[in-house]
């Protein structure tokens, strides 16, 4: 290699230290960007099946006590809470799957993705790894999608 006929050994050791740079940045890079693919693609697939089972009613709703049995009740009695939050999951859902608006969609559905979280913390700690995986998979995505967002943090 052209650098290895270098007399000048702080260059030589520079040029070797800018290519290991260069190497472990774009391994770290195609790690991340593979990574964010699979978090995107497992949240959307997620959401949009969630969302399915609601509006086909492919599953029977499971039964539920206590508080959360209260708490659904409320939900449910609304008649547009639900559906709503049910739309939103499988429009963001699709959105992440076809890596279409997902910068948006990070911000819509992060309020949902919340509320899961916090229902399942407070009512049904059975569920809370799926919870988990919700909130932490939206903060990640958002953590990578940093850079569309900016323009709204800046002061005018």
């Amino acid at each position: 290699m052209f650098f290895l006929k270098l007399k000048n050994k702080n260059l030589k050791s520079e040029i070797v230290g800018i290519f290991l740079v260069t190497l472990y940045t774009t391994k770290n890079q195609s790690i991340m960007k593979t990574t964010t693919m699979i978090v995107r693609i497992l949240l959307g697939a997620l959401l949009a099946y969630a969302s399915i089972l609601f509006f086909l009613k492919l599953a029977p709703e499971p039964e539920t006590t206590g508080d959360f049995k209260a708490f659904q009740v409320g939900l449910i009695s609304s008649q547009y809470l639900m559906p709503l939050a049910k739309t939103i999951e499988l429009v963001c859902g699709i959105s992440f799957i076809a890596n279409r608006f997902v910068a948006l969609s990070n911000l819509v559905i992060l309020p949902v993705s919340l509320n899961i979280f916090l229902i399942n913390f407070f009512l049904t700690p059975e569920y809370i790894p799926i919870g988990i995986f919700v909130i932490a998979a939206n903060v990640f995505l958002i953590y990578r999608y940093w850079n569309h967002y900016q323009g709204l943090l800046e002061p005018k």
